[in-house]
């Protein structure tokens, strides 16, 4: 049978399961945890810490396998918890994500072949086969969708199936194509290094669909990089440069007519347990660095070593979209790049839209209900 003690020395509720498992919750965890505390329909909290002490201490609880109940010393509050619910909630635990998939790393050995795909049709009609390829997209970086209708929104339809789309100072969506006057590299037909999208931007955007509307040109194939696998390399090939591209932040921007839009950003972006959680890098966009001169030697040198590791073919998957294909990849993970192109052996034309990875996990949490 589940029980429970208190544990005055430690200001803590000691509960010990069935199974033998156990665990221990502060007091003025589980006050500030009070389900009461909670609106019934929003889930928000209507209570907060300035309500009561921070020595809040119980008069006596109870226990048994699907509740504990406490009622509280100095006013007549008694709060009652789900048994099940303060075993997924144990402080010191993570609460399990569903969003969070883990990243399978991958290099050349993927080979466009290796490419998660998924058919449009399939993920418009059907939850089940949206939630799948979400995963896969995640796990992975990237994926292709087949068989999109010939018209600009069918990339969008796709897009909306998970959420809101990410508007930026390129509009809501975005057109792939050689055009005269280019306030941007992308709108050219010269060949793009591997770079991440809007850098400059406080948060860049998250994962972006590029939708092939037309591909007949010579040249113009899609390059992609794993850049998380490539800052795992530098991490033990070079710990100095990996400190100082994870540690030290530089400037972006970008600058037209009509913007002048700017961040700092670090190239490779840790957690607190030190995994990696985002790429920044886009040389076309750097700023002017502004380090002190004595880091800067030693900067030029990390940032030179990534950028020498994007253009390793031992990092590149390669290959051509086709009309009616989609490629959806992890801005902030995966560094997309093109060969050139020549325009006047054919039209090429790719149609793009955003959506922020808050909106990709929440849909995913959705999914997994």
């Amino acid at each position: 049978m589940t029980n429970a003690s208190l544990r005055p020395e430690t200001a803590m509720v000691h509960i010990n399961w069935q199974d033998g498992t156990c665990a221990d919750f502060p007091y003025i965890w589980l006050r500030d945890n009070d389900p009461a505390a909670f609106h019934p329909q929003t889930q928000e909290r209507t209570r907060d810490l300035t309500s009561f002490s921070l020595d809040v201490c119980p008069l006596k609880i109870k226990a048994d396998d699907k509740t504990l109940t406490i009622w509280w010393a100095g006013d007549d509050t008694v709060s009652a918890f789900d048994m099940d619910w303060l075993r997924g909630c144990r402080p010191g635990e993570r609460v399990t994500d569903p969003a969070h998939t883990g990243f399978t790393l991958w290099r050349k050995n993927l080979g466009a072949n290796g490419v998660p795909r998924a058919k449009a049709g399939d993920i418009l009609a059907s939850d089940a086969a949206l939630k799948n390829w979400m995963v896969e997209t995640q796990i992975f970086g990237f994926s292709i969708v087949e068989g999109l209708d010939d018209n600009t929104d069918a990339g969008m339809d796709v897009a909306r199936r998970i959420g809101f789309l990410r508007e930026t100072n390129f509009g809501l969506t975005f057109e792939v194509q050689s055009k005269p006057n280019p306030n941007n590299l992308a709108y050219t037909s010269i060949a793009l290094p591997l770079h991440t999208d809007l850098t400059n931007q406080e948060l860049p955007p998250g994962f972006q669909f590029l939708h092939c509307l037309a591909n007949e040109a010579q040249g113009g194939g899609s390059l992609f990089c794993d850049g998380y696998a490539i800052a795992e390399d530098l991490r033990q090939l070079d710990p100095d440069a990996f400190e100082l591209l994870s540690t030290v932040s530089i400037p972006f921007r970008f600058h037209d007519e009509n913007t002048d839009i700017r961040s700092r950003k670090k190239v490779i972006n840790l957690d607190e347990d030190g995994q990696v959680i985002e790429i920044c890098f886009n040389a076309h966009i750097a700023d002017v660095l502004d380090l002190e001169p004595t880091l800067m030697t030693r900067y030029y040198r990390a940032y030179r070593q990534y950028m020498i590791m994007t253009r390793d073919p031992a990092y590149l998957v390669t290959l051509k979209l086709k009309a009616g294909e989609m490629v959806v990849f992890d801005n902030r993970r995966v560094l997309h790049g093109r060969g050139a192109f020549d325009p006047q052996t054919g039209f090429r034309h790719l149609h793009g839209c955003y959506v922020d990875r808050g909106e990709f996990e929440s849909r995913l949490r959705v999914l997994n209900r």
